[in-house]
């Protein structure tokens, strides 16, 4: 197999519509951050994000990965279904940016958007029960951190055809937070192509 660019107009309403989708149909992603001497490390966490784009997920500060943001805030993720069959349509999404610790107005919207995402999460924090109160004890000790993706790479086949994959840019907005909505431009598009067909068309 070889990839190959092809031109195919794949208009931003149909890439948003297909991003979104996965997203709000998935909570579980994995996080791929760099360890010191260059190594690779890999973790999962249920995450939340906005219409603009912005990524949220509640962890230990002292985990690996957390501490690796610290260091280089190079940050790439994947969301995907791990259900779906082998041989059923692919789809997912894979997502490049920059990761770092939510602080002061951030930490206040990845709260808001984390809390719309997972309801038990406020219901914990103010839990009065023994049980209820470890667990905000615990998720207190955790913080937020703010994934910003500025590339996105698209697997969806059922909506853009087999083996094929959609690559745009994140144009994030900048207007009052209550109109923000990330722009999507599409750069290329690559699609897996057998050997043996590359060498028939050259």
């Amino acid at each position: 197999m070889t990839i190959q660019r092809r031109y195919q107009a794949v208009s931003e309403r149909r890439i948003r519509a297909s991003l979104f989708r996965i997203l709000a149909a998935n909570e579980l992603c994995s996080i791929a951050t760099v360890a010191r001497g260059s190594r690779a490390h890999i973790n999962t966490a249920f995450f939340a994000y906005s219409t603009n784009l912005e990524v949220y997920f509640l962890s230990d500060p002292e985990s690996l990965h957390c501490r690796n943001l610290l260091g280089n805030p190079s940050m790439a993720m994947t969301i995907f279904r791990s259900s779906q069959g082998w041989d059923e349509p692919g789809q997912g999404v894979q997502l490049f940016g920059t990761g770092r610790r939510a602080v002061g107005r951030q930490d206040d919207l990845a709260r808001k958007v984390y809390g719309t995402r997972f309801p038990a999460f406020k219901k914990w924090l103010k839990s009065r029960t023994p049980r209820g109160r470890r667990q905000a004890l615990r998720l207190r000790s955790y913080a937020f951190f703010r994934f910003l993706p500025g590339r996105v790479k698209i697997p969806d086949e059922s909506e853009f055809g087999g083996a094929l994959f959609v690559v745009a840019k994140i144009k994030r907005a900048l207007a009052p937070e209550r109109s923000r909505h990330a722009g999507l431009r599409r750069q290329k598009t690559e699609i897996l192509v057998p050997e043996k067909s590359r060498r028939r068309k050259g």
